[in-house]
């Protein structure tokens, strides 16, 4: 397994914990250890919230010890209940290289104005060298600048616990928002997925249709053309027959106006003897 690359959170140097001989199922120790850093997380946020109960009590109340007087904490006490903490809220990292198992835990030294600083410049040097987008949704940007603000978590948690822990839940629900909003974002482009894939089925019935109703507008119009032609022929033989009819119309009225002025001519009668003067 490849070592986790450099991050902008500051971590402690890498502790080897164990050298494994058998391969390790993967997943069973990520989820226990998650599920161990939300308990200690939910933990520590219920020691820490204001409704937990806290000892006010003089030291004249409380009632003189009866057994053996426990030893006086260490300064070493502090500095490890930080470190859980810091466990809890930014879990340690975990790889194994050579079958060994390397832990990596987030480091519990207290930041100064230079670190600060230095982490900006190490924020711009770094968005410039990956080539994150200044606009729009770029993932790179996102990890860096989450890297970023868990780096700031962890140097408001050694100042402050109750701020680092309010940190932490700004930090949750941020990150709630953001995969609601991609939640979202998938949503919508799987409806305009459904949404194209039906406008193109519908235009494909569409085109469809188109050319069903071009090919029988086609036969129409074929038909229009076979009707005009032969209303045409119908119309040609019509006029040829009226012109032969009024043709014979007219000669047969020539024909009785000749009749009738030869029969308007006077006859003139001879007589045998004027025939045979003659």
């Amino acid at each position: 397994m490849i070592p986790p690359p450099d991050s902008l959170l500051r971590y402690s140097p890498p502790v080897l914990v164990c050298r494994r001989t058998e391969k390790r199922s993967p997943g069973v120790s990520r989820t226990g250890r998650a599920a161990r850093g939300r308990r200690s997380a939910r933990t520590y946020r219920a020691l820490l919230s204001p409704q937990a109960p806290r000892l006010q009590a003089s030291p004249s109340a409380l009632p003189p010890p009866t057994g053996p007087v426990p030893p006086p904490r260490t300064a070493a006490e502090p500095g490890k209940q930080t470190q859980e903490l810091l466990n809890a809220i930014l879990p340690p990292r975990e790889w194994a290289e050579d079958k060994t198992l390397w832990v990596q835990e987030v480091s519990s030294a207290p930041s100064t104005r230079l670190d600060v600083v230095h982490l900006q410049e190490q924020l711009d040097l770094r968005l410039q060298q990956r080539q994150a987008r200044e606009t729009g949704i770029c993932p790179v940007r996102r990890e860096l600048y989450s890297q970023c603000f868990d780096e700031l978590i962890r140097e408001v948690t050694i100042n402050c616990a109750e701020r680092g822990l309010l940190l932490l839940r700004v930090r949750d629900e941020i990150q709630m928002t953001i995969a609601a909003y991609q939640t979202l974002y998938k949503s919508s482009v799987a409806f305009g997925v459904r949404k194209a894939l039906q406008a193109e089925h519908g235009k494909s019935n569409m085109i469809k249709r188109i050319a069903e109703l071009e090919e029988e507008k086609r036969e129409l119009e074929a038909q229009v053309s076979d009707q005009k032609a032969k209303c045409e022929a119908i119309e040609k033989r019509e006029y040829e027959r009226r012109q032969i009819e009024e043709k014979k119309h007219t000669e047969e009225v020539q024909f009785l106006k000749r009749t009738n002025q030869q029969l308007k001519q006077p006859v003139t009668i001879r007589k045998p003897e004027d025939a045979n003067s003659r």
